[in-house]
């Protein structure tokens, strides 16, 4: 009968579930309920209590508590994003395994060739352990009788470790700090074998680590890994005042979210920076040409002062509020040494700055000789008045940075640089008001904006227009020199760079 009960239990585990025997005793009047047993122990090692044991059984239950519908999708995401979720649960080996299984976090190649079904016994050496087969591989005791932690060992056992059962809360804090402290990365020769041998890559940095837990036992895990989430519904405060983010709803898809978002920001700071530091490039140099060869800069000083409006503050705003997208988790993870300004951005910027540098040189040098107005420096001398030509350039140059702002929204070579505009409405907005100011100015600014009086004409607009479109198809002619130039591997990078996901370890929320 108990090979019997304990078979039904199996089967149970298998399917997911979770078991609970049902069992009872008949006391006599006056029993003492506090008396421990001489002979029999709790799973745990302690007496058990005398009143528990002698039980007649009464019924095997299981107890299924299903995996959310988002959950599956979540985890796919996750691991498009290149973050690797982890299994860490106080379950039985089966009922973990069917778990992670479901949820996506085991696939078909993590079990043995040839096995179908899908149980613990079944999956690779060190895809599954047991809390205490963990904690005996990855601790050796030392001289004086302590338990020290074996680093050496544990970066034998993580990058193959998908589901941690019957854990308890030290194994999270556990696998919290190997995880901080593993330089695995910087051994090629075993990161080339991981990749050979398991499909295994690891990421070329120190990982990151990113821990759930709703437990008061939870908190010291959550305070060791790089990001703790807590639970705002289950959790209790003690894991919440430890976590770095609280999720509100207690799902694993607000991870997924909090991802996005994270890398939305990081993706918004890129793009500030490739469009202000093309507009430095542009200024300065246009500024420095301009003293040399007139003693003069063509752009005045609260010309400067509106071209910096347009540079830090209302750009800040456009591109700052840009929405996430499902195309950032399509990307790998940002390598923690890896400057913010990449390779991709220098070529941007260096050829949206060579573009609007050589039409501001040719407007300085060829423009009285091209469109037929004196030069901007002898009618500021002689008539003391704001010339046509250098508010010729200046309008020119605005335009200029106007349509480079567009182009600034992309980052990795898009060749659709309008795919998704419409959809901010703040990034339209400040564009369009910031071209209505423009016009304003070089029409009515006058002397207060060091413009010509009575602006520019017909002509001259069209062709401040044409300049500042032309950045655009500039934009796709850099593309593709990029392109032609990576493909030839010239654009800096080393070829042989492992590209490879962050490791996270969570545990999945249900």
């Amino acid at each position: 009968a108990r090979q019997r009960i304990l078979g039904v239990g199996e089967a149970y585990n298998r399917r997911g579930m979770r078991t609970l025997v049902l069992a009872y005793r008949d006391l006599p009047e006056g029993a003492d309920f506090d008396a421990k047993s001489a002979n029999i122990l709790n799973a745990d090692g302690t007496e058990a209590l005398e009143v528990e044991t002698n039980l007649t059984f009464a019924g095997l239950v299981g107890i299924e508590d299903p995996l959310r519908p988002e959950v599956q999708g979540a985890i796919k995401q996750c691991y498009e994003a290149g973050i690797d979720v982890r299994l860490v649960t106080g379950d039985s080996p089966n009922t973990a395994v069917s778990i992670a299984y479901q949820a996506g976090i085991l696939k078909d190649f993590h079990f043995l060739d040839g096995s179908d079904e899908k149980i613990a016994a079944n999956l690779k050496s060190n895809v599954l352990m047991e809390g205490k087969v963990f904690r005996r591989k990855v601790y050796k005791i030392d001289d004086d009788g302590e338990k020290e932690f074996d680093q050496t060992a544990f970066d034998k056992i993580w990058p193959h470790l998908r589901v941690l059962a019957r854990s308890s809360p030290d194994d999270k804090l556990t696998l919290a700090h190997g995880l901080n402290q593993s330089t695995l990365y910087t051994d090629k020769h075993a990161c080339q074998k991981l990749k050979a041998e398991d499909q295994i890559t690891v990421f070329p940095d120190r990982q990151v680590v990113a821990m759930t837990g709703d437990g008061t036992n939870d908190a010291p895990a959550l305070k060791r890994a790089d990001i703790g989430f807590a639970m705002g519904i289950a959790g209790t405060q003690i894991a919440k005042d430890a976590a770095d983010i609280i999720l509100l709803d207690d799902n694993f898809a607000s991870i997924v979210t909090a991802a996005k978002w994270g890398r939305n920001v990081y993706a918004s700071i890129q793009k500030f920076l490739q469009f202000q530091l093309t507009v430095n490039i542009a200024a300065v140099v246009t500024a420095l040409v301009g003293s040399f060869a007139f003693a003069k800069s063509p752009l005045a000083a609260i010309q400067m002062l509106w071209v910096n409006l347009i540079m830090d503050s209302l750009a800040s705003l456009a591109l700052a509020s840009e929405p996430p997208t499902d195309e950032l988790l399509r990307r790998n993870p940002v390598n923690r040494s890896k400057s913010i300004v990449t390779v991709r951005m220098w070529a941007n910027m260096l050829g949206q700055a060579a573009y609007q540098l050589t039409i501001i040189m040719f407007l300085l040098f060829g423009g009285p000789r091209v469109f037929g107005f004196p030069p901007g420096d002898q009618v500021e001398r002689e008539e003391g008045i704001n010339s046509e030509h250098y508010t010729f350039i200046f309008n020119s140059f605005v335009w200029m940075q106007l349509f480079n702002e567009v182009n600034a929204r992309s980052l990795n070579g898009e060749i659709n640089v309008f795919s998704g505009m419409l959809l901010n409405p703040l990034f339209c907005g400040i564009l369009l008001i910031t071209a209505i100011l423009q016009v304003i100015m070089v029409e009515f600014g006058g002397k207060a904006l060091h413009v010509a009086d009575g602006g520019l004409n017909g002509e001259l607009w069209g062709w401040s227009l044409l300049f500042g479109v032309g950045s655009l198809p500039i934009q796709q002619i850099i593309n593709i020199l990029f392109g032609q130039c990576k493909d030839a591997g010239v654009d800096g990078r080393v070829p042989s760079r492992i590209e490879s996901s962050r490791r996270l370890s969570m545990r999945t929320v249900r």
